[in-house]
């Protein structure tokens, strides 16, 4: 079984790789090294494209995001395109707008993903990694947040995301001080999931995207849908839609095949239906 993705599709101009595992795992891969992987916006752009090719791969159940090189996730925005397309709040409105459908993509994509963190997480690539659902992170790394330093505003959406997982105190320390913080401190504020060897990170997440893949998908979505509504205020939540996919999973296939499966003692062989 491989331990790392074949890159099969390229998009912006290379910066942004989508790979496939063959067992259910996609993956795409933030490749611009020599700028730490900064986002430009065709990277965001490139980003939006993999993300509705790996949506719409029927046989995609999971999806880990990485970076290339080592030594970064993704290290903010490409800050050499700030001063022609973010250099007053008009620009940096018209900006935030070229990237916001694949942010509100990724924010509500329909399929679990991880991301999968080596070195630099910084800025916006930290509310990349935030959209994730689950956050795994290599020894060496460090998040941060440098809004401060640059003079400019964290989105709501991005400090949403930040308050809802480490708390308000710890995201206004985050925010006010622009500071860094090394993957124990992250681990211990609920920034990241899990922590281990640089070595072992990829492998690792993809041993636990398999697991995931291999499961029933409605009972995935079920649960990703579920905590999401649980997530937001008790007058937006969507009860119907929760109900919605728990009937989907006990009227499914896949339920009759994981009973039968657990009777006759063998693994199940879920197809989504």
């Amino acid at each position: 079984m491989p331990t790392s993705p074949a890159h099969s599709s390229a998009f912006a101009d290379g910066k942004i790789l989508m790979g496939k595992t063959g067992d259910g795992v996609g993956t795409i891969t933030f490749n611009n090294p020599d700028k730490r992987n900064a986002m430009s916006l065709e990277m965001w752009e490139g980003l939006g494209e993999a993300l509705v090719a790996l949506r719409d791969d029927q046989d995609i159940r999971v999806v880990v995001l990485t970076g290339a090189g080592g030594k970064a996730f993704v290290s903010g925005a490409d800050i050499s395109q700030f001063e022609q397309s973010r250099h007053n709040a008009a620009a940096s409105e018209a900006y935030a707008q070229k990237s916001a459908a694949q942010r509100a993509l990724l924010a509500a994509y329909p399929k679990p993903t991880i991301a999968c963190v080596r070195g630099f997480c910084l800025g916006g690539g930290l509310q990349i990694a935030m959209y994730a659902d689950m956050r795994f992170a290599s020894e060496d790394s460090q998040f941060g947040i440098p809004a401060a330093r640059l003079g400019i505003a964290y989105g709501y959406e991005g400090l949403r995301n930040l308050v809802s997982l480490v708390g308000p105190s710890q995201a206004r320390l985050l925010l006010y001080t622009g500071m860094r913080i090394d993957a124990a401190e992250a681990l211990r504020v609920g920034l990241i999931d899990r922590m281990m060897d640089a070595d072992q990170l990829m492998p690792a997440t993809l041993d636990i995207a398999r697991t995931i893949a291999a499961n029933a998908p409605l009972a995935v979505q079920a649960a990703k849908i579920t905590i999401a509504e649980v997530l937001k205020d008790e007058s937006r939540r969507d009860m119907d839609a929760i109900k919605r996919i728990g009937d989907a999973c006990m009227d499914s296939d896949d339920f009759r095949e994981g009973r039968r499966a657990f009777m006759e003692k063998r693994k199940p062989r879920f197809k989504g239906r």
